[in-house]
């Protein structure tokens, strides 16, 4: 029968639940087992995607098309396991599915309440699509008490009766602070945490416990006593230099170890750790350096760009160097002295976004790089600024602009209604909600046989993560492929550009979906891989 492990946090938010979840599942993976991350968020929007992302982060996409929180990047990242649609859910997904039902009368006029409706419904989330699996690992988002989290804590509680409390681990993740004028580390903040949690009915089996110092013996015992746990299950966690490490360091504190003894579990395998230990060690001894200058809108808020940040680093792991990423704010070129900020870039990378501002900025970046030879990645919007330089700056076009910023007299990016999917014809209006309804998720391409981008993937067909709106204007094509800029890869249906490249350039490619998305330590995206070999290419020559 299949485990299930649930994850808690106290005392404060941003304690890294979804860096341990993801850590302590390698962990698991390693050993042999299967397993699968899912992620509970008690906010009432129904999906992160109309969210800010200064105040959310990068919203995550998974192949089927969700948009979903970004620990499911962690979750990807550090697993390899793709995550889906039912990975990820929140109240507001919650409440508004119990309402279509009741609305329909499925209910059957009962009293529809959050016991035992809700919690039904969080439950079912938790065991849905888990066949074949050894472990599932559900992380509960915000801090135990908010008064939002209450039914899934309640849910979780619950399932250790509906699957038997010997199929349940509770994992609490606390902050141990450390009070600079006493010169210790205080254990209250996480007895508190955990009395909360026990007063819900939720007694944790492990207890992972945040600080900037290690946790003493006697400080371990202390919280054990007062916390109703063994010492061996409190297990400390300090700061890592690089995420990567995180899996080793808990490995070496023992918390795999304490979760299969929660379960009863003495006979498990070894964990086979040779490929963290690689990616450590190319981490620790990098043979040489290069620097990416990123030019985004969204550079106040590094967790909006945290899956295009890791597969950089993984495009360094790829090439055994260290890459320095240098946030420069589109904004600030507009106007300005561009050569001076980028002259120092071994690279330039210009990231998707949504709007207007900074996009003059992010234009002129493009210019830059195409005219002094640096190599140059676009995503997304980064692809469409791409094509709008070339059209002002060389085709002569020079009302040339995107629709998204307003009418224009030549679109050469504009709004899509229509278009195929997995699941058939797919529209949208201009007007319509803006929730869920962009090309999202894993769609197909072809590559030119001789393109520089296939020589990078190795195959002429590949499958990438999109979320955009707006996609480039087919009309255009003959105008900017005359100028040197090759539409090199378009969708099967011939009319949806995808990758544009400049073959007489360094490396000059502009991609509409997210490659980032896909990419892992272990495994880097040959796209990154590729653009980071030419900043390395790049930096010898300056």
């Amino acid at each position: 029968m299949k485990r299930y492990i649930f994850i808690t946090g106290g005392v404060v938010s941003s304690l890294g639940k979804g860096l341990m979840g993801a850590s302590l599942a390698a962990l698991l993976q390693a050993r042999g087992y299967k397993v699968r991350i899912r992620k509970f968020d008690p906010y009432l929007n129904v999906d992160p995607g109309t969210m800010s992302p200064y105040q959310h982060g990068e919203v995550y996409v998974t192949d089927d098309g969700a948009e979903t929180d970004l620990d499911l990047g962690h979750y990807e990242r550090f697993t390899g396991v793709p995550s889906r649609k039912t990975d990820n859910i929140t109240s507001g997904r919650v409440y508004s599915d119990i309402i279509a039902r009741e609305r329909r009368g499925e209910f059957l006029g009962a009293t529809v309440q959050v016991i035992p409706h809700v919690t039904d419904a969080i439950k079912a989330f938790a065991k849905a699509e888990t066949e074949a699996l050894d472990f599932v690992l559900c992380e509960i988002g915000g801090t135990v008490g908010d008064i939002e989290s209450l039914p899934f804590l309640e849910a979780i509680r619950q399932m250790a009766a509906d699957v038997g409390k010997a199929n349940v681990c509770y994992i609490h993740v606390t902050l141990v602070p450390f009070i600079a004028a006493a010169g210790e580390l205080k254990t209250k903040p996480t007895q508190h945490s955990v009395a909360e949690l026990r007063g819900i009915g939720i007694q944790p089996d492990v207890l992972v416990c945040r600080s900037e110092h290690p946790l003493p013996e006697s400080d371990r015992a202390k919280i054990a006593l007062f916390c109703n746990v063994r010492k061996e299950a409190v297990i400390s966690a300090l700061d890592a230099e690089s995420i990567y490490e995180v899996p080793l360091q808990y490995h070496a504190e023992g918390l795999d170890d304490e979760v299969l003894n929660a379960f009863g579990i003495t006979d498990a395998p070894r964990p086979d750790l040779t490929r963290w230990q690689d990616i450590a060690e190319r981490i620790h001894n990098p043979e040489g350096e290069v620097t990416i200058g990123v030019v985004g809108k969204y550079t106040g808020m590094k967790d909006a760009y945290k899956s295009l940040t890791e597969a950089l680093v993984h495009g360094g792991l790829a090439n055994r160097v260290k890459v320095n990423i240098k946030w420069l704010d589109a904004e600030e070129f507009e106007g300005a002295d561009v050569a001076a900020r980028l002259e120092p870039m071994h690279g330039i990378l210009v990231p998707g976004g949504f709007g207007e501002r900074g996009s003059e900025g992010k234009i002129a970046s493009v210019r830059f790089a195409r005219e002094r030879r640096v190599p140059f990645f676009g995503i997304c919007l980064g692809m469409q600024m791409a094509c709008i330089e070339a059209a002002r700056n060389q085709a002569g076009i020079q009302a040339a602009s995107t629709t998204e910023f307003g009418p224009t007299a030549e679109p050469i990016v504009g709004l899509i209604t229509e278009w195929m999917s997995a699941e058939g014809l797919q529209t949208r209006h201009a007007g319509g909600d803006l929730g869920g309804t962009m090309r999202l998720g894993a769609y197909p391409a072809e590559l030119g046989a001789n393109s520089v981008v296939a020589g990078v993937y190795g195959s002429a067909r590949i499958a990438e993560r999109h979320r955009h709106r707006y996609e480039v204007n087919g009309a255009y094509r003959p105008a900017l492929e005359k100028e040197g800029l090759i539409f090199s890869g378009m969708s099967p249906d011939g009319l949806l550009p995808e990758v544009v490249e400049r073959p007489d350039h360094p490396w000059f490619i502009g991609v509409q979906f997210h490659p980032e998305l896909k990419s892992k330590p272990f495994d880097p995206h040959p796209l990154f891989a590729g653009f980071i070999e030419a900043a390395i290419a790049q930096s010898r020559l300056v």
